[in-house]
């Protein structure tokens, strides 16, 4: 049988609980792998209309990765993986723009072209936090401008005048000066790819656990990890010591009646179309009951 892949998606939790042999002490053989690798930030410019669900329907070479539960449900329902029900996560977001921006307000971005990751959090998160400023026509998102960090990239050449980041890049800007308009703050999921056995997903999940307490407790010692994926050209200008925990992992379960509610909303916004959304079926679309 192949080792379990374990691969750090813009986060601090797995770093941490390999760090601390965390992954050893349960017994896991793994391989710990980066997927996405940023150190150019020009990798993550991965054209128009690309976005996460793209990604986890080419295959990702891990398995387990996250992604905004919106994309999650979508992907898992067509059979693109199984979304696992025993734990989610929480990460904070927000629509940022230049120190300068006319912008001062969530009102004043109405026209105002944002920049998102197509079908992926940002995109869902950036609606979800507008629409109470805004119309539906006044939202003007923009989907050319890549993956994460090619988006922070371009906003701080000020190539672009307002884009939605999470994670390392959200505290960096704001780092440099850059202004949040409004917290678009989100919930994700994880996905379970390939065929692991469920007693290695869960001592997966049990070495994060205890990583995810560690954070809770020392953050700062823990911060400097946001480095092993940011684009090579900001490191001089990081101060980690200044940034925040990030993404949270959340150890309840990611329920049938939260699924539901998150495919009625993608619908609704018309983000997928309902033929495009697979079997909307909770039980197919779990890798496990939430009970062991």
């Amino acid at each position: 049988m192949s080792k379990f892949v374990v691969a750090p998606h813009f986060r601090l939790q797995e770093w941490v609980a390999e760090e601390k042999g965390y992954f050893a002490a349960e017994g896991l053989e793994y391989e710990f792998r980066e997927t996405m690798d940023s150190r150019d930030a020009r990798s993550h410019h991965i054209g128009n209309k690309v976005g996460a669900y793209q990604t986890l329907e080419s295959g990702r070479a891990c398995n387990v990765s996250g992604a905004c539960h919106w994309t999650m449900n979508v992907a898992a329902s067509n059979g693109h993986g199984k979304l696992y029900a025993d734990c989610y996560s929480v990460s904070p977001c927000g629509v940022f723009v230049p120190p300068d921006s006319p912008v001062k307000s969530p009102a004043d971005l109405a026209g105002v072209p944002i920049s998102v990751g197509y079908q992926s959090g940002s995109h869902y998160a950036t609606i979800q936090g507008l629409e109470q400023y805004l119309k539906p026509s006044e939202i003007n998102l923009s989907f050319n401008d890549g993956l994460l960090f090619s988006r922070m990239e371009l906003l701080i050449d000020h190539k672009v005048p307002a884009a939605s980041l999470f994670s390392g890049p959200y505290y960096f800007v704001e780092q440099l000066g850059f202004r949040k308009i409004i917290d678009t703050t989100f919930m994700m999921a994880s996905m379970i790819t390939g065929t692991p056995d469920p007693e290695d997903v869960r001592k997966f999940f049990r070495a994060l656990r205890r990583a995810q307490r560690d954070i809770d407790l020392r953050p700062e010692l823990f911060t400097h990890y946001y480095k092993k994926e940011f684009p090579l050209r900001f490191h001089d200008q990081m101060d980690t010591r200044r940034w925040g925990p990030g993404e949270r992992l959340v150890f309840e379960p990611y329920t049938k009646e939260t699924f539901e509610d998150s495919f009625e909303w993608i619908a609704r916004h018309g983000i997928f179309r309902r033929e495009e959304m697979g079997s909307g079926t909770y039980e197919n679309s779990i890798f496990m009951p939430a009970a062991e």
